[in-house]
């Protein structure tokens, strides 16, 4: 801080004496041709000392954004030439500039980086992409006021040569004209009759040009991704998507609503996995595992605790029941209703506009269409354990069969996984009478969230029976007779742990193989590569949902559906770039962990300057008379301001409690206007009113309540 201080003190007395002396009076028209006979003088006498003089004054002017660099421009082409004098003038602006730009990122990004974080990250992301084309084309116009490029881009992360050599180039046009003007200083008799209006279009349609080469460049290269296929001169459909989940049903939808002919092929069970093997059934049986556990703690009610009586058959049953139920929300019979063509079958993308498909009933069907919507989804990883695929194991995806034919629960079962998918089911089978061994290699569980927050789910999960053991590496795996076994290493030692069922739940892999993406060339790395329109290599093909990542969750593929469609149909007037910026996100395990916006551990590995607020349920009434005490609200705020940057809710109902703050973090509300919000009581929901409480008791007034307390004391009289 001492440094930044230093410099500022230093930077403000230099300009200060610059103008207490009338410095500035030379660097003008009048000034610099009174001055050019004394200069001429001064050159002949000592030629390299007056142009170190020079080049050193213009650096510094140039450096402290002092007014009179045009000026020293135009004395370079009077004073040395035009050769000489560009090149004087050339790199002693670039120097100058460079100086400035350090000295604006020294001084103010650390602390705009702390006061606007999301803005400044969104502003770094685009200059790390296109930030030195930008600065190009701004510094061929000489109507941006370069000193004000040289502050703002200090701001950015733009890396400091690009910036030096980027200034270099892209102000030498506007150079050669000032100091060519110099060389005819006697002719001039302002600097408006050297920016005329011709000459600053002229200028302003250089700027666009590198623009409009951009332009022609991202046509040349359309054209060759295109170049070994024929593109059709009319098409079957205007989009066709690939895969019936989340992300493809949302993009089939929206196409349909805008009367664009879609169809949607999906090999499988409509709804995806979600539907069929995630979210729907595991919250099903999260569902009759928390009854159960209920029955077993009916004490906390006023009730007899027993043991909960039931057959794991029927629970399973239930399970498949509710995903039946909610089948029709997903089925092709709506769909077709809403408008879609749905076929059944494997498709495959022969080239960027067909489609050819392998139906269910044997037959084939080629289509083709404008727009292609990739929305494939993922399956669970299975780790390449030795021995695993002879002992046997199951995944998120195929217990719901496997377990359905079982009298009940899994005697011994291990879940490998930390993750939420791994806890949520570690959690209910135990409920429901398992004995539940919980493998993670990490240090603790549910490794995204903050530390406080693992440690209360493994003490939630240990009182629901799970033996949680973390820092334990699975090795191998073994079957011996009919008894099979897991082992594990941990601090040095390998341990092996008897199990009937492994359950693998240690993350989620993308579709991608089958469906042409190789042949086209379609870059992956784990998940479809794809820009900011969920473009990928072939602008007519797009692809939404876990096969694109960076969220695996279900309302994520929605959303990028919506934008997967509305690109793909309407880009070619106008693209929307997607917005991750509030994505909330749940795990179902009890009680339920809620986040949107960053945590305390991100917000120190962002370097902001934050300060916490909680908010403990155990003093929120309808927590008390539900005996559901557990749990807080933690939010995340910079130093001083209510803005939210991020929310953690521990609690029952958290998943639902979190939709206040993904309303606010998205429309810009902070906790004041959480606070002056009315909430029923007594609800859940006064707990986000509460939270918000906390943070306007800390940030009270404080001298405001001592003269209030005085004008009280005054008015009693």
């Amino acid at each position: 801080m001492f440094k930044k201080i230093l410099i500022l003190v230093t930077a403000l007395l230099a300009i200060g004496l610059f103008f207490h002396f009338d410095l500035h009076q030379l660097l003008t028209l009048d000034g610099l041709k009174g001055s050019m006979d004394q200069f001429n003088q001064y050159k002949a006498q000592s030629p390299l000392l007056v142009v170190g003089g020079f080049f050193l004054l213009y650096v510094v002017v140039t450096a402290l954004s002092l007014p009179g660099a045009a000026i020293l421009t135009l004395a370079a082409g009077a004073l040395f030439g035009l050769v000489e004098g560009l090149l004087v003038a050339s790199f002693a602006s670039t120097i100058g500039a460079t100086l400035a730009f350090l000295v604006s990122r020294y001084l103010l990004r650390d602390a705009i980086k702390k006061r606007f974080p999301e803005r400044l990250a969104a502003i770094d992301a685009g200059v790390e992409k296109e930030g030195g084309f930008y600065l190009f084309t701004l510094r061929l116009v000489p109507v941006f006021p370069f000193f004000l490029i040289n502050l703002l881009m200090g701001v950015t992360a733009i890396k400091s040569w690009t910036f030096y050599w980027v200034s270099q180039i892209g102000m030498l046009a506007g150079t050669f004209v000032f100091v060519n003007a110099g060389t005819q200083l006697a002719q001039i008799d302002s600097l408006s009759g050297i920016l005329s209006f011709d000459l600053i279009l002229s200028f302003v349609l250089l700027g666009v040009f590198p623009l409009i080469a951009k332009a022609i460049l991202n046509t040349i290269k359309k054209r060759r991704v295109y170049k070994n296929y024929t593109k059709p001169k009319q098409f079957d459909r205007n989009m066709i998507v690939i895969g019936g989940g989340a992300g493809g049903l949302v993009a089939s939808y929206i196409a349909a609503a805008v009367k664009a002919k879609v169809t949607l092929i999906e090999a499988g069970e409509m709804g995806g996995d979600c539907l069929n093997y995630g979210c729907v059934p595991s919250k099903a049986i999260i569902k009759s595992a928390k009854i159960a556990e209920q029955i077993k703690h009916a004490d906390k009610y006023g009730l007899e605790n027993s043991a909960p009586q039931f057959s794991f058959k029927k629970v399973m049953a239930r399970v498949h029941q509710v995903i039946a139920d909610i089948a029709p929300h997903d089925s092709v019979e709506r769909y077709t209703n809403l408008g879609v063509e749905v076929l059944k079958g494997y498709a495959k993308i022969t080239d960027p506009w067909t489609v050819e498909i392998k139906l269910n009933d044997g037959g084939t069907q080629t289509l083709t269409a404008r727009t292609i919507v990739i929305a494939t989804g993922a399956r669970p990883f299975v780790p390449p354990l030795p021995g695993i695929e002879e002992a046997g194991y199951v995944t998120s995806d195929t217990l719901w069969s496997k377990f359905a034919e079982l009298d009940e629960a899994p005697k011994k079962l291990v879940v490998l996984g930390g993750g939420p998918i791994g806890s949520e089911l570690a959690q209910s089978f135990a409920r429901l009478g398992s004995s539940v061994t919980q493998i993670e290699m990490a240090d603790r569980v549910m490794i995204k969230e903050d530390s406080e927050v693992s440690e209360f789910a493994t003490h939630a999960l240990k009182a629901s029976g799970v033996n949680v053991l973390t820092n334990h590496q699975a090795l191998r795996c073994e079957k011996r007779g009919e008894q099979k076994f897991i082992i594990v290493k941990h601090a040095e030692q390998e341990l092996e742990i008897e199990y009937d069922e492994l359950l693998c739940a240690v993350g989620r892999s993308a579709r991608l193989s089958g469906y042409g993406l190789e042949e086209l060339g379609i870059e992956t790395n784990r998940t479809i590569v794809t820009n900011e329109y969920l473009e990928t290599l072939y602008p007519n093909i797009f692809a939404a949902g876990d096969i694109v990542g960076p969220y695996q969750f279900t309302h994520v593929a929605a959303h990028q559906g919506w934008y997967a469609a509305v690109n793909g149909l309407f880009g070619n007037l106008k693209k929307f770039k997607v917005d991750y910026r509030v994505i909330p996100w749940t795990t179902f395990i009890d009680p339920e962990v809620a986040r949107v916006g960053i945590n305390e551990q991100e917000a120190i590995e962002q370097g902001i300057d934050y300060e916490i607020t909680r908010f403990e349920f155990k003093e929120l009434d309808r927590a008390i008379t539900d005996s559901a005490t557990q749990g807080f609200i933690k939010v995340i705020t910079p130093k001083g301001k209510d803005k939210i940057l991020g929310v953690t809710v521990v609690s029952e109902h958290a998943g639902d409690l979190i939709a206040e703050f993904v309303l606010a973090m998205k429309h810009g509300l902070g906790l004041n206007k959480i606070l002056g919000t009315i909430h029923s009581y007594p609800t859940w929901a006064e707990g986000n009113k509460y939270a918000a409480g906390e943070w306007k008791r800390a940030h009270a007034p404080q001298t405001v309540l001592n003269w209030l307390e005085k004008y009280h004391t005054w008015r009693r009289g």
